[in-house]
This record gives C-alpha cells, structure tokens and sequence, in this order.
C-alpha cells in the first residue's frame, strides 16, 4: 500500500497496516524534523490514540500533561477539569509539531513500514481501462530522481492542500466552513500551565473603539520555557478576508499582562498560519482505489479546530479498512470492503459535524459569541456539558446524562 504524507493521519496509517503484516510505502515530501502550524495542545482523543500507537507519552519522554481546559470571556474564568470516562484517559498532552510528527513516522518505521523524506508525489497513476489508481509518479531526494510506485490502494494523507486528491478531481466543498490558524511561540514564565487555555473573546483595541472580533485565541504551555499563543477564525464570519491576522494576534498579545512576556523581544519565531479543513469539506472519501484521511479529507472537528485526533481515527479506520479488504478473494469483493469506509466515517462523525456546522454559523456573529460567553460561563454544570460537546468527548455506551443527551443528538442529526 501507499500512503502519502507523514503527518499524524498518515504515519497513523501507515503504522496500523504495517502492524497488519502489510506492505506500505510511507512517502514524505520534506525530511524530518519539520514544522507544521498548530497549537500542539492534544485532547484526550488524541491521547488515546498515541496510546494505541505504542509512543511512550511519559514526562521522561518530553511530554507535557494537562489537566483540562480553562476558559476566558465575558468577564468569567473557568477551570474545566477533562471528564472521567471509561473511552478516553482523563489528560492531554502538548508536544511540539515538529517533533511530533517524526515520532508518528517513526513509530511506523517501527512497525514495518518503509518512509521515503524528501518525495514528493506529483501524479497519480491510473488505469486507462479501469479508472483506477494504480500507483504514483514521485521525484526523491535533493536530486529530485524521478521514481515511480505502484500498489493497488494508496491513501492520502497530504493535508488540506492534497494535491493526489486534486489531481484525481476531489475537489474541496463550498458549503463546509473552513477555518484559519495563526501561531506563534514565546519565551513566557507561564510555559507550564498544566491547563490549556482558550479565550472565547478576541479584541481588537487598535482603534478608536474596541472592536470584538470573531474566533477564539489560546495560550498553551510547552513545558519547554515558552508558550504557544494562536487564534482561529471561522470563514462564517464578515471579517475573514477583510482583515491581516496576524496583525490581531499581535495587537492581543499586546493586551496581555507585561509579565507574561508575550512581547515581539520575546517571540521565538515566526507568525505562522495555516487552514483548518473542517466537517468533510472533501468527498467521497474513497473513490477508485483512492482513500482520503486526515485534513485531506476535512476531518477537522468545527466545533473546537481540532485536527490531529481525528487524522489519527481517520487514519486507523482507514487502515481497518484496507486490511479487511486486502483479505477479499475477487476485486469486486475488495472493492465492497473499501466502498465502506466513507459510510463508517459518516456513522462515526457525520451527525456530530453536522451539528458543529450549524454551530460554526452561530459564533461566526461576534454578538451571539459574546452572549454566549457571558450568559455560560456562570453555569459550571452547562459549561462542563459544552467542554464534553466541543471536545467530543463521551462514553458511547453507560455514560452519564450529558452523554445519552450529546451522543442522542448526534444520531438524530443527518449525516452530511
């Protein structure tokens, strides 16, 4: 098999079809270690899934824990601790992306599979009498050689730009919300806080008159003497292409406490953006020998921009799949296996990120966030309900109330 892209969603593929006792090539188009944007703050979703991967997630290891999220806005500051279930542990970690994402891939070196860096996938090959993907065309290593390999399934798991998709005619969905981060890191007294941190309210104080912006900033302790500090923003809202991001962040940083140090004589590095693909903003899911995991598929939780636990589940779905049908006697039988995967995704996420589409056009209007912000957070008990929804985070089965409530409503939703 071949899975293009090294990021959490393919080395997570590739790591479960090696385990499988299956060939997989692993083709990365940079060389580790390399940067990708994100707040690098990682929910128990994700946690559990690092778990099933075998990485050693321990202190020792240079993992930070967490212990929940504590939120800001509307003149309220609330500590959530995660919720105790039987699905997922009770923490969450922070670990840089750079160093991240080699530990994925090299977890999947581990188990069997083969990593190619520096190759880059530039077409794919298809059967001129089947229509199916049969293979890719690659250029590898500085000298950029051209290599070409064959397998009868290949996985993308190249991001959101997701060229092999693209070039296969998948194009990205209008009517799905996309996201935008924007990061930077800083030397901050405050690198352990062992809370992630979200603020439900972002303002921008450069002008006349304070202006509220839509979208949410956040302030994650590395552990490392430096804080991660970002933004995201919906494109549900009238501001997104009007105004420099960037230039937000900056003047919010300004508004901090001095003393947390979040100065531009403090910044360790760039400010960096990227999008966030959310609720299946690419389908099908699987087409003509083709599998799409990760933010190549749009994976990205719309209620809160998570990604990386999701383009690990998608990625350990993805490889059930494969797996399953790799066992199938005739091609018609192999291909009834793979056609399943899209339906499983839907079954597992569809009502869940319908739900969040409607939610994403509600806090697009800084008004009804601000509202929101300060009305729900004097509630404990219905913000420790909406920490469990935005984090999707609940026992499927002997859950607690607010579990049959949120899993209830995800069923009832159409699946989209």
């Amino acid at each position: 098999m071949i899975v293009v892209g090294a990021g959490p969603a393919g080395s997570t593929t590739a790591y479960h079809l090696a385990r499988s006792g299956l060939d997989v090539l692993l083709l990365e188009k940079t060389a580790f270690p390399r940067e990708k944007v994100c707040g690098d703050g990682l929910t128990p979703r994700a946690t559990k899934q690092l778990v099933a991967m075998g990485i050693d997630i321990s202190e020792e290891a240079g993992w930070l824990r967490n212990k929940g999220l504590r939120i800001i806005g509307g003149g309220h500051r609330l500590q959530l601790p995660w919720p105790e279930l039987a699905s997922y542990p009770d923490y969450g970690l922070v670990r840089k992306r750079d160093d991240f994402d080699e530990q994925l891939a090299r977890q999947a070196q581990k188990a069997g599979a083969r990593l190619h860096e520096r190759c880059n996938v530039t077409e794919p090959i298809v059967d001129e009498r089947t229509g199916h993907l049969t293979g890719v065309h690659a250029k590898l290593g500085e000298e950029k050689t051209p290599v070409t390999f064959h397998a009868p399934i290949v996985v993308a798991a190249d991001g959101n730009s997701t060229r092999l998709s693209l070039k296969m005619g998948l194009h990205r969905r209008d009517d799905r919300p996309m996201g935008v981060a924007v990061r930077t890191y800083f030397t901050s007294p405050r690198h352990d806080d062992d809370y992630l941190e979200s603020w439900l309210e972002l303002w921008d104080r450069r002008g006349a008159e304070d202006r509220l912006l839509p979208g949410y900033g956040w302030i994650f302790g590395m552990g490392d003497g430096t804080s991660n500090v970002g933004l995201g923003v919906l494109n549900t809202s009238s501001s997104f292409k009007e105004l420099d991001w960037r230039e937000v962040l900056k003047a919010w940083c300004a508004s901090m406490p001095e003393e947390w140090g979040y100065t531009p004589d403090n910044m360790t590095g760039p400010i960096r953006g990227a999008a966030l693909p959310m609720a299946f903003n690419r389908q099908p899911h699987y087409t003509r020998g083709l599998l799409l995991v990760g933010d190549a598929g749009g994976l990205v939780n719309p209620f809160n921009g998570e990604g990386i636990a999701y383009a690990m589940e998608s990625g350990a779905i993805a490889a059930e799949t494969i797996v399953q049908a790799h066992a199938r006697a005739t091609p018609a039988q192999r291909e009834l296996a793979l056609r399943r995967y899209p339906k499983v995704l839907k079954d597992t996420y569809g009502g869940y990120y319908s739900m969040g589409r409607a939610f994403v056009k509600l806090i697009g209007n800084p008004k009804v966030m601000k509202l929101a912000t300060e009305r729900g957070l004097s509630h404990p008990v219905l913000m420790r309900f909406t920490l469990k929804m935005l984090a999707n985070l609940t026992d499927p089965t002997g859950g607690d109330a607010m579990d049959r409530i949120i899993n209830g409503l995800a069923k009832v939703t159409p699946r989209a």
